[in-house]
């Protein structure tokens, strides 16, 4: 078939009208993979680096202290319940003239900085897991190579 169109004189002008009508997928996957390339080299400049200034080390330490103080605030009311309980009633009544909306609005922010928090950590986990220095190398399979996930699925079984 290449040599027919050699012949005709019709290789370069098929394809760039084939081109017209559809994409050529190879320069595709090379441009996405180029754009790809190009915004993780992006995140490794934005984020490769430390920041271990005195600023960076107080706002970490604020950040770490709402899960303990929230913790120790709940134990801390169930003393403070078992040690002046006629206080402790005053205060519970104070609490109960809070509008329900001011509840929820509480219970939101208080989820999402815990959903936001396990995100975060969950991101990193997958993060860690695949090596973004590191370029995938696949290894030249043959129809004579075993399929190790198969090998695998049939050890399980």
């Amino acid at each position: 078939m290449g040599l027919i169109r050699e012949i005709l004189g019709l290789g370069p002008t098929v394809k760039s009208v084939a081109e017209v009508f559809t994409v050529n997928k190879t320069k595709q996957a090379e441009f996405q993979h180029d754009e790809h390339e190009a915004a993780l080299a992006q995140f490794a400049t934005e984020f490769g680096h430390d920041r271990v200034t005195w600023f960076d080390g107080f706002v970490d330490g604020l950040n770490r202290l709402p899960r303990p103080v929230l913790a120790l605030g709940t134990v801390g009311l169930f003393v403070f319940a078992m040690v002046d309980p006629v206080n402790f009633s005053s205060r519970m009544v104070g609490l109960d003239t809070v509008p329900v909306e001011l509840w929820w609005l509480l219970g939101a922010i208080v989820s999402f900085y815990f959903g936001a928090r396990e995100l975060h950590y969950v991101r990193d986990k997958s993060r860690q897991k695949r090596s973004l220095t590191k370029p995938l190398q696949f290894a030249s399979l043959s129809s004579q190579d075993s399929n190790a996930a198969l090998e695998d699925w049939r050890k399980q079984r």
